[in-house]
């Protein structure tokens, strides 16, 4: 039995009542109170006194109304909460202490679940050592020779087998100028369709559900980075970029002090030998940042041939160009520049995931001798190989701080896993801190960490070549009434195809850059989207300011196509001497 301080006693009765009346040490009620009767102690048949006050608990019915994302993007404040909206507060459903407006984590409805970046890192360490392969859904599953494309409509005349093998180029997106609403070839009547085949390239039947899977990823991140890119005012800051030396001048300019990465960016070119005028400053941007993610690519911060990991440079470490970098791919992302695509699956899951949560193998070291090194302890075969090949690595293996002593043959895996995970992480450690902080401009990072997947199709792989078909996905017709729309559009189409297939002076890359100023289609897409004008004009014009195509109105394919020819040859040429 325990023996409080007998002072207190009757205050502590009066107030908790016979149901709450209970020992403070070991929290025994029926002995104590029996104990406390005997030492003539009054305990009131009543409820305790903080029962009995009005709204005691009106505190716990209060749910969590606050926004944590880093930056949130609602302009009424962290505690804005407006139901039925993209403004409405959805809570972690894991914790419950930490909330998100929809629109700032990019949430479509409220039944799609959160989680907040403390339970996500949580639960992804189980998740990483048990990830399991993709598994198709039964719609997903097709055969490789099926054509990805819609079934033909039915008020279409039905193809006959032969004619089903090549797939048909999907209709442009046409804007009717009369009532502004989006219309399709596929809505004209029958005899004004014309079903053309696609080139060898486009008609790819084996276009594999992995493509396919990465252009929806890649839609996704685009969708997110348009949301990040509303944080971007309309305040200019001009960079001056010398090409010949782009780290130097990009370092120069990022460090200038009235740079904001939410200011509007400006290029300017200040060396005029051997470089490619732009008449638009979204063609010089994206030009800048073009170079500037070749040259982050090859330089010293990185390692490894195609997929690449952090190395060590302990001078870059010293003059924290890691973070720089970090912030340049960051802004570089926003500001509508194109993706980095060499990053290795390990330092991508070290940035979203956190380095403690990865487990690295064999493929991701970089060093060929450090992975020969591994390779010869990780294949003995016997305890004496094991044994002679440590002794042989002894300088190694006490540099990398995992020397142990070999009693058996199953040593080597926990030594193997020590020495990935010290060549692999721990040597990187503080190049990565500082690339992860230089990654959080803007919010990337975060962004990042809420979606790893449709990011991981930006930093982990390569820009899917241009193709006759993004190109005519791309670009909106607006056409007016007095205009064959079924002719002109045949004409853009058919044109498309015949420089895809080569049979034509020009490439895809080159009409891209006539238009827009731009070599290729960057992540967060164009603004304004790209169109098209029939316009009664000699000669087509590329409007880089508003995106836009005016081409000529022609009786002939032919006519169409050398003018086309002519004057993106003719205008490229004049922009390069």
């Amino acid at each position: 039995m325990c023996f409080p301080v007998h002072g207190r006693l009757p205050y502590q009765a009066l107030s908790a009542g016979i149901f709450f009346f209970r020992c403070a040490v070991c929290n025994n009620k029926d002995k104590f109170q029996k104990e406390m009767l005997r030492m003539g102690i009054h305990i009131p048949e009543k409820d305790a006194s903080w029962e009995l006050e009005d709204n005691a608990y009106q505190d716990l019915l209060q749910c969590y109304q606050h926004c944590d994302i880093r930056r949130c993007l609602c302009k009424n404040g962290r505690d804005y909460n407006k139901p039925d909206s993209k403004w409405e507060i959805k809570r972690c459903q894991s914790c419950g202490s930490r909330g998100t407006h929809l629109a700032c984590s990019s949430i479509k409805s409220w039944e799609q679940n959160w989680e907040c970046v403390e339970c996500r890192s949580i639960f992804a360490k189980g998740k990483y050592s048990k990830r399991k392969k993709h598994s198709l859904a039964p719609s997903e599953k097709m055969d490789g020779t099926t054509c990805l494309l819609e079934e033909p409509s039915p008020k279409l005349p039905r193809q006959s087998p032969g004619s089903q093998r090549n797939c048909l180029l999907q209709s442009p997106k046409i804007i009717c100028q009369n009532n502004l609403s989006p219309c399709s070839l596929l809505e004209l009547p029958t005899s004004n369709r014309v079903a053309m085949s696609l080139s060898p390239l486009m008609s790819n039947r084996n276009c594999s559900l992995r493509k396919k899977h990465l252009r929806m990823q890649r839609k996704e991140a685009s969708n997110i980075l348009k949301e990040l890119k509303q944080q971007i005012n309309t305040k200019t800051t001009r960079l001056n970029i010398n090409t010949e030396n782009i780290w130097k001048s990009a370092l120069k300019g990022f460090r200038q002090r009235n740079f904001r990465p939410t200011n509007t960016i400006e290029v300017k070119f200040t060396n005029c030998k051997n470089r490619v005028k732009t008449d638009s400053f979204t063609g010089s941007k994206h030009l800048f940042f073009h170079l500037l993610m070749l040259h982050i690519q090859n330089s010293s911060l990185f390692e490894g041939s195609s997929a690449k990991n952090l190395s060590v440079d302990p001078q870059a470490l010293k003059e924290n160009l890691y973070f720089e970098a970090g912030k340049m791919i960051a802004v570089s992302l926003v500001h509508g520049g194109p993706s980095p695509g060499f990053f290795s699956k390990i330092l991508f899951d070290c940035l979203v995931y956190g380095p403690e949560n990865v487990k690295p193998n064999l493929d991701d070291v970089a060093d060929a001798g450090v992975a020969q090194t591994i390779k010869k302890i990780k294949y003995s075969e016997s305890l004496s190989s094991l044994q002679s090949t440590v002794r042989d690595c002894y300088d190694f293996l006490a540099a990398a701080g995992c020397l142990r002593p070999i009693t058996s043959l199953r040593d080597k895996d926990m030594l193997v896993n020590d020495l990935l995970i010290h060549h692999v992480i721990k040597r990187i450690i503080s190049p990565l801190e500082s690339f992860r902080q230089g990654l959080k401009t803007l919010g990337l990072l975060e962004k990042m960490e809420m979606h790893p997947d449709a990011f991981s199709s930006l930093f982990c792989h390569k820009p899917e070549n241009l193709s006759a078909e993004a190109l005519c996905d791309l670009f909106t017709i607006h056409s007016s009434p007095d205009v064959n729309k079924v002719g002109a559009a045949d004409f853009w189409m058919g044109y498309l195809q015949d420089v895809e297939s080569g049979e034509s002076v020009v490439t895809l890359q080159d009409i891209l850059f006539f238009v827009t100023g731009c070599s290729s289609i960057p992540p967060i897409g164009f603004d304004p989207e790209p169109t098209i004008k029939f316009l009664p004009v000699h000669y087509p014009i590329g409007n880089r300011l508003l995106n836009c195509l005016e081409l000529p109105i022609t009786r002939t394919y032919e006519n169409f196509k050398n003018k086309m020819e002519f004057t993106i040859r003719s205008t490229l040429r004049g922009e390069r001497e």
